[in-house]
């Protein structure tokens, strides 16, 4: 039985109106950890609020690669681009994103 290797990209909305973005094998498993004051250190002073967004890629560097890109837009921007997709608008039309 193959074993699902697919990395998800995802945005986290934290305390303060913040957006964590990382990527991960089991988002429900990282976003615990976030909640739970065992994860990144931003998560740790900006505690999360709620599970913005989650995108599969196919492997580890297509997610990195979009994250590194999604970590570059502002504040504004990442919240533009969290509500294109989660109306199922290409983000890239929003803002300037990953495909």
């Amino acid at each position: 039985m193959p074993v699902d290797r697919t990395w998800w990209l995802y945005l986290i909305e934290c305390r303060g109106g913040g957006i964590y973005t990382g990527i991960a094998l089991d988002v429900e498993k990282r976003y615990q950890q976030h909640a739970t004051g065992k994860g990144a250190r931003y998560t740790r002073m900006n505690p999360p609020e709620r599970l913005l967004v989650r995108r599969a890629y196919p492997d580890h560097r297509s997610a990195a690669q979009a994250e590194w890109i999604v970590k570059r837009l502002s504040c504004l921007e990442k919240w533009r681009w969290a509500a294109a997709y989660a109306l199922g608008i290409d983000p890239s039309s929003a803002v300037s994103g990953p495909d």
